[in-house]
Order: structure tokens, then sequence, then C-alpha cells
């Protein structure tokens, strides 16, 4: 689930952004973002539920892939990414089909 924002964030950009030429989001359109991200990482569990093992751990891999490597900065937006990721996998493993043994 994405991180809410506090009651007095807001979505404009701060003083060092440049401005833009797009307008700013309304709320009706953060909250519209908000549930399609929902819905997506939904789907997401679902199709990796059925995935084989090594569809799930190709994503396991490129979570891996996005977290910081040694030498680099780590960044706290791509770490928390790369830490959904591994959530969404997971998550799945709690959906798959039982086999018959």
């Amino acid at each position: 689930m994405l991180p809410s924002l506090p009651p007095t964030a807001t979505a404009q950009p701060d003083s060092s952004t440049p401005p833009s030429d797009e307008p700013a989001l309304t709320n009706a359109e953060l909250v519209q973002l908000r549930v399609r991200v929902i819905a997506l990482e939904n789907m997401v569990i679902a199709l990796l539920a059925n995935a084989p093992p090594s569809q799930q751990a190709l994503a396991r891999e490129m979570a891996d892939y996005i977290s910081p490597r040694p030498g680099y900065t780590p960044h706290a937006v791509t770490m928390h990414a790369a830490d959904q990721m591994r959530s969404l996998v997971d998550r799945a493993d709690r959906f798959q089909p039982t086999q018959l043994s």
C-alpha cells in the first residue's frame, strides 16, 4: 500500500523544482491514481500467484537489481520500491494453487 501524504502536505512542487506546463493534480485525480495503483498491485499479485517459480525469482532478482549496489548512495524511495516488489512476490505465495502430492 502506498504511504499517504500528511494532511498538510500537498502535491505542489517546491521552489527548487523547475516550473512545469502541466497543472498540479487535483485531490480527485490523486485519489483515482491511488485506486489504480492498488488495483495494479492486486493484479500483479494474482499474476505472480500462478507464475512459475522462475518468474517469481526474476521479480525478486529485479528488486535486488534496483537496490543500492556497493559504492553507491542508497536512495530511500528506490529501497522502498525494491521492498515493495519483494512484498508483492511474498504476498503472491499465499495465493498459489495447492499442489496435489
